[in-house]
């Protein structure tokens, strides 16, 4: 009896569901018409995993399986489904208002979870691994420098409210010769004194500590960046934690960014209708990643202080009347577009390794190639060392290199 079930059941179609936790998941799967057909708690092990997928497959042919936080606490899921064939897709949490209708809970998730696979309003593909070290880098170096800051301004707050002896002689410092002094310091004097900068030492010590714990961190982050997408950390005002920031943005899979409105929706710089009878406007999306949003800004900014063709295209805006917050938005949607096709192409990186060996061949000093350009001799340096990208500058440079 239990082996004609069985048969039965192989032969339909099925969607899964599932609702991960850090230590559980829980696993849902309905018929190709939607019907509940069983749901099981499973724990976050190679073994967990095992069980769920013979889960699934005993009730039939699985079609897809929608996973909610396929990033998180369901990678490992998701790795194991992948691994086995299964097609898996991802799935946004519930709107609030549908949460207050059903209600929460780990089968109701679940099965929500299935239902947007099987209605295909969950389609976008997981992320999967080839930014997991890039993301693991990015997000310990924003942590790095979270805690320094925090560092920092509790060393501040300690040095205005420290007895006027100390501030007399440590209050006229300014940056790393503060933080280096106070860091190298013997604390002496009464028990009041001796504590303050006991106090102070210490946090000067956190603070040179956690800079260089963040310096060794982004110097790794742009090694791995440059490696994964040499195009885009190439890209003029991206640096590494920006292209850090847009490739874990992007998931590390193009498919999940179809076109080039869509990944400037995902970064929230897509102009949102906001029309109404006679009024036909758009206004600014406040959805979207907020830190790719902040990365477009940055990257905005860059430009507008130091390149050419930006500093131009803002003078015409500005002569049209427009806003600089205008000016920065439209900014950011030709920024989004230029980065959708370094996330989604292959961008050849013109080769400057020449540059460095070529001028000193020459015998030319830093300061005479910079003369002749016009420039400061540290712009020239970063652009031979790759710093900074430059094409029209590179090719002026390696010409006039050549008849010199």
């Amino acid at each position: 009896m239990t082996s004609e079930v069985v048969d039965d059941t192989a032969d339909q179609d099925v969607f899964g569901g599932v609702d991960s936790h850090a230590d559980t998941i829980h696993v849902a799967v309905i018929s190709d018409n939607g019907g509940h057909l069983a749901d099981a708690e499973f724990r976050t092990t190679a073994a967990g995993y095992a069980a769920a997928l013979a889960f699934l497959n005993a009730h039939g042919q699985v079609i897809a399986i929608g996973v909610e936080g396929t990033s998180p606490y369901g990678a490992g899921f998701t790795r194991a489904a992948r691994s086995a064939g299964l097609d898996v897709v991802e799935v946004n949490r519930p709107d609030r208002a549908e949460r207050r209708r059903i209600g929460k809970s780990d089968p109701i998730d679940a099965y929500a979870a299935a239902r947007a696979a099987l209605s295909g309003r969950a389609s976008s593909a997981p992320k999967d691994d080839t930014v997991t070290g890039i993301r693991a880098l990015h997000n310990t170096a924003r942590s790095a420098v979270k805690a320094r800051t925090a560092a920092l301004n509790q060393f501040t707050h300690l040095l205005f409210t420290a007895p006027e002896t100390i501030r007399a002689k440590y209050g006229q410092l300014k940056g790393a010769d503060r933080t280096d002094t106070l860091a190298r310091l013997r604390p002496s004097g009464d028990a009041f004194h001796t504590a303050v900068l006991t106090a102070l030492k210490s946090l000067a010590r956190r603070v040179k500590e956690l800079t260089a714990e963040h310096e060794e961190l982004t110097k790794t982050l742009d090694s791995e960046v440059t490696a994964h997408n040499p195009g885009l950390r190439a890209a003029y005002g991206v640096g590494p934690d920006t292209a850090a920031q847009l490739l874990v943005t992007a998931g590390g899979n193009p498919d999940r960014m179809r076109t080039e409105a869509s990944f400037a929706a995902l970064c929230g710089a897509a102009p949102v209708p906001a029309s109404s009878g006679r009024t036909n406007r758009h206004r600014l999306s406040r959805g979207g990643d907020r830190a790719a949003n902040a990365a477009l800004y940055r990257i905005a900014l860059v430009r507008m202080s130091s390149d050419s063709r930006t500093r131009e295209y803002v003078a015409r805006q500005t002569a049209a009347g427009r806003t600089k917050k205008e000016i920065i938005r439209l900014l950011k949607r030709a920024i989004a577009r230029e980065m959708f096709r370094c996330l989604t192409t292959t961008v050849a990186v013109p080769g400057i390794a020449d540059l460095r060996p070529l001028r000193q061949s020459k015998n030319i000093t830093l300061t005479a190639a910079a003369r002749h350009f016009g420039l400061w001799p540290a712009t020239i340096s970063t652009l031979e060392r790759g710093i900074r990208r430059d094409d029209d500058l590179a090719h002026a440079y390696r010409d006039w290199l050549h008849a010199a």
